[in-house]
């Protein structure tokens, strides 16, 4: 394995359960998703009281990209790194508006602060680099801030957001990769002391697909149809995973299934959001 993004996460966190040990030496490419992911894994060894390690990566490029996204300080609470990492003389590199730094999600007393960063940044890749407008914008903004607090109200557990911009080559566009995770309960224990729920895939899909929460008050749970919404009409990806199970809203220029299944058990629930440039033909105004 040389990638770790959504569709190498499933082997890394099974080999999580198998061992003492996460593999990244070979690792060539790493996203967003696959920083949360790990961290988020990191979160659950805390939980159980269990320190595991991460072999680095050899590639001198991916550990610079690791530091810039600041992976390591968090990664050092709950894994054993080696080789032992020591940070760049010369110190991060200034911010920049192709990526929003792991953030952490964790304390209602300082979610403002955190959603005021997602937002100056969020804002300033999709209107720089995506081409999206002032509404466009906004809509996503307040769909993914209430995604952010939702961790705090929900989740009962430390969560993170990441956002990287790349270059979709066989796309011809650049697109925004957008990662917000938490180890916490999940959508089935969330919704099920409202709902009669089969299995996890029911859950997301009840709160994806029809707005469900545990709240009973009206105009609660619509943040995650928001996020729908907005991710339909510009074209984009939205895979949500939780327990043991994913859905997803493919675009045909992606590839990836819209429902899976049994798979590894994990806690909490992990968003993943890709958005598409937009071209002059695909504006709705």
């Amino acid at each position: 394995m040389n990638q770790l993004t959504e569709e190498t996460f499933e082997k890394t966190l099974s080999s999580f359960i198998r061992s003492d040990e996460i593999d990244l030496r070979d690792i060539s490419f790493i996203d967003p998703y696959g920083m949360v992911g790990l961290l988020e894994i990191g979160e659950l060894c805390m939980l159980e009281d269990v320190k595991k390690t991460i072999l680095l990566p050899r590639s001198a490029e991916v550990l610079r990209y690791l530091e810039r996204m600041d992976f390591f300080p968090q990664a050092k609470r709950s894994f054993a790194l080696e080789p032992i990492h020591a940070p760049s003389p010369e110190g991060r590199a200034p911010d920049s508006d192709v990526l929003l730094e792991i953030t952490p999600i964790e304390r209602a007393n300082d979610i403002h602060s955190i959603v005021g960063k997602v937002e100056e940044r969020a804002q300033s890749i999709l209107a720089k680099h995506l081409h999206y407008d002032g509404k466009a914008m906004n809509g996503f903004i307040v769909a993914l801030s209430e995604i952010c607090q939702n961790i705090i109200e929900h989740s009962e557990n430390k969560g993170f957001v990441g956002i990287q911009k790349y270059r979709y080559p066989s796309l011809g566009r650049n697109i925004v990769k957008i990662a917000v995770m938490d180890a916490g309960i999940g959508f089935r224990r969330s919704l099920s002391s409202r709902f009669k729920l089969r299995n996890d895939l029911d859950a997301i899909e009840k709160a994806l697909l029809h707005g469900a929460s545990r709240h009973a008050d009206e105009g609660r749970g619509h943040g995650l149809a928001a996020v729908r919404r907005f991710v339909t009409q510009w074209d984009g990806k939205l895979s949500i995973r939780s327990g043991t199970a994913r859905a997803a809203l493919v675009p045909k220029w992606s590839r990836g299934r819209e429902q899976e299944r049994n798979l590894t058990p994990f806690p909490g629930t992990q968003i993943n959001i890709i958005l598409p440039e937009v071209r002059t033909t695909d504006r709705t105004d």
